[in-house]
């Protein structure tokens, strides 16, 4: 029996400005383009993003809602948790995942740098590099159940980088 996590990074997003907070940043018109095309490269190779699990701020529910059109994926069923943005560390994975059924084998997940990079890191046996914005990093698992999970079990399937895709 296999799991996959995916980690997804939001696109690039406006620049903070006066009046608007981190959390309300928007994608820029690049950030959207891109994610778009990094959608259709992930759908090269995953059938089903499985369970879409986003940060509450705006530039990654934009990133996920962008993926989840790709793939077909209805809006209603993204599910927003606030621990990736405000508590996202690999003590708060468990809890992150606890909410997916054991039936299901993929979650993809949008959220932020430097959590995003070092989790993944911690969670593959040969670690893995810096994450960038749009990047995708694929982990699988060689377990049954989501509490199974351990840091450096992991086997990085796929690494892919705007730069590398465009």
């Amino acid at each position: 029996m296999m799991k996959k996590l995916i980690f997804i990074r939001h696109g690039r997003a406006e620049d903070p400005a006066s009046g608007i907070s981190d959390f309300e940043r928007s994608l820029t018109l690049k950030g959207k383009v891109i994610s778009k095309l990094m959608a259709r490269k992930l759908r090269e190779i995953e059938k089903s993003p499985g369970i879409i699990i986003t940060s509450p701020a705006f530039r990654a529910i934009e990133t996920a809602l962008i993926f989840a059109g790709e793939f077909g994926i209805e809006h209603h069923q993204i599910k927003i948790n606030s621990y990736l943005y405000y508590k996202m560390n690999i003590r708060y994975l468990p809890e992150i995942l606890a909410g997916a059924g054991e039936e299901t084998d993929t979650i993809t997940m949008f959220g932020h740098n430097p959590s995003f990079t070092e989790i993944a890191n911690s969670l593959c046996s040969e670690g893995c590099d810096f994450l960038p914005k749009c990047g995708i990093i694929g982990i699988s698992f060689n377990i049954k159940t989501w509490p199974e999970i351990r840091q450096k079990i992991g086997k990085q399937e796929y690494y892919l980088k705007p730069e590398k895709t465009l």
